[in-house]
């Protein structure tokens, strides 16, 4: 007779829009809970042949003046981000290239 294994809680961050697509799975496949829609979603994946992309990340570390440290951190919180993510799109929207002067 096979006996199905404990189950534990496992807590992981999800964007909004995975949370509303958890639901609607749920309808949709006539689920009763989240953990079902993940347990079908993790039997259905091919784990083997996935490859997450991933650019590798190091820190660093560079000086920045009180006003423009006081502008990240007011922004942070406005945006609900962290400054790293801030910072990130500033350097991803750099242009390639340094403007000619008119």
């Amino acid at each position: 007779m096979a006996t199905r294994s404990a189950s534990a809680p496992l807590t992981f961050d999800l964007p909004v829009s995975l949370i509303a697509k958890i639901e609607s799975s749920r309808r949709k496949y006539g689920l009763k809970t989240a953990s079902e829609v993940v347990r079908l979603a993790i039997d259905e994946f091919d784990f083997e042949n996935c490859k997450p992309a991933r650019d590798p990340h190091r820190q660093v570390s560079v000086r920045l003046g009180a006003v423009q440290r006081a502008m990240l951190k007011r922004f942070a919180k406005k945006k609900d981000a962290s400054v790293g993510e801030l910072l990130r799109f500033a350097l991803e929207g750099l242009p390639a290239k340094k403007p000619k002067s008119r």
